[in-house]
């Protein structure tokens, strides 16, 4: 998965990578209690997972995992590949709000 990203998790990654976001350093595919997220920054507790179009059909299984993780202290923000690719800016700010209220 790290060799052949989705278009948006490169383009996203290129956004996360070298503690450019706030200075928090993000991972790409990082294990946490069996799982792979897809964004992980340990300092702040946080993934943030890249939702394409086959989240849709598993929206109770997406939700589980997020309450999984929420019980290992792992808050989890979710973005739709789509918004990434068209709207990466407000992807950015999302992910900031998020920082700013851990």
């Amino acid at each position: 998965m790290r060799r052949n990203p989705t278009r948006a998790e490169a383009l996203l990654w290129d956004r996360l990578r070298h503690r450019q976001l706030e200075g928090f350093k993000f991972r790409r595919q990082h294990i946490i209690a069996g799982f792979i997220v897809d964004f992980y920054c340990s300092k702040l507790r946080l993934a943030v997972e890249v939702d394409g179009p086959h989240h849709e059909s598993q929206v109770e299984e997406d939700l589980q995992r997020t309450r999984l993780l929420a019980t290992h202290g792992i808050r989890v923000v979710r973005v739709r590949a789509e918004e990434v690719m068209d709207h990466i800016d407000d992807v950015i700010e999302v992910v900031r709000d998020a920082i700013a209220t851990l």
